[in-house]
């Protein structure tokens, strides 16, 4: 959506999260009556691929003999805590990237990115020529089970 204050656009955009291959997320509710407010409870899940071998994929959750010890993704190891999704780690990747990205925009140049404070999204504020201002906000969403 879009929304305009005085000399400010403001845009919010929903980002879909993937999990990592041979991953899914599951929506853990509190008592089985509603959901969560927070992403404080998806879990995190490895996908057995035990019957759908191609190749040389190991499965992570029935590790052969040789592979004794069930592997993670070093991104699972940056944006969770223990099986748990963290949306602030996932929000401070994100800002990582955008500040990172800005880097190779050719129009940098002639306007201004500044990574607005927040935990649980990205926001960004780009000042342009004759103090335009452009607010993008970021928000994070996960689809449940296999992705």
């Amino acid at each position: 959506s879009w929304s305009i204050f005085e000399d400010r656009i403001l845009y919010q955009l929903l980002v879909f999260l993937q999990p990592p291959s041979r991953h899914s997320f599951r929506l853990e509710l509190y008592g089985g009556t509603h959901l969560p407010e927070r992403c404080s409870n998806i879990r995190v899940v490895l996908e057995c691929t035990c019957l759908k071998k191609r190749g040389n994929i190991p499965c992570f959750v029935h590790p052969s003999k040789n592979d004794e010890t069930a592997q993670h993704s070093p991104l699972l190891q940056t944006l969770c805590t223990g099986s748990y999704l963290d949306v602030e780690e996932v929000a401070c990747w994100v800002q990582n990237l955008v500040q990172a990205a800005w880097e190779h925009v050719p129009q940098r140049q002639h306007w201004q990115l500044t990574v607005l404070p927040s935990s649980h999204s990205c926001r960004v504020l780009l000042t342009g020529p004759s103090s335009v201002q452009l607010c993008a906000v970021l928000v994070f969403a996960v689809e449940q089970g296999s992705p």
